[in-house]
């Protein structure tokens, strides 16, 4: 496939923009794993290959095994993933896929039972800008890298 408009050389100023936004993210409370977690979860269900290829080499390199990335797009039917991790990705779920029910109270509250106010703030926004990129990524076939 033809990667479509290079949004980076065409509209330097947003896509900068974006830049500024994800790298606020670095500096949240969440750790390394549980950001990757996010970003490849948000990713599958967007079907988002180029990021997909990026967060899962990057969730290795941090440490993450091969069987849990493996079976992330099947979260619920393993006791790989700890109660925690469970929260944090039914919220990814459920703001990736916010037209179908929006985020319910139960996933917000059981959020709450493992994140304070701050680090819920720093998931949504996590999720929002993982589904941004995805967006940009999808819309203009952007080549995975080898």
């Amino acid at each position: 496939m033809e990667q479509r408009v290079n949004i980076a050389k065409t509209y330097p100023e947003a896509y900068k923009g974006m830049y500024v936004l994800s790298a606020s993210l670095n500096k949240s409370a969440l750790t390394l794993i549980q950001k990757e977690l996010v970003k490849i979860r948000a990713s599958q269900i967007n079907q988002c290959a180029f990021c997909l290829n990026m967060h899962t080499r990057d969730a290795l390199k941090y440490g993450e095994s091969q069987q849990r990335i493996f079976l992330l797009n099947a979260w619920r039917e393993t006791d790989l993933f700890t109660a925690e991790e469970k929260a944090l990705l039914a919220l990814t779920e459920e703001v990736t896929l916010i037209n179908q029910k929006g985020v319910i109270d139960a996933t917000y509250k059981q959020a709450q039972q493992y994140f304070s106010d701050e680090q819920i703030a720093q998931v949504i926004m996590s999720i929002v800008v993982i589904n941004a990129w995805n967006r940009i990524a999808v819309s203009t076939l952007l080549p995975i890298a080898d």
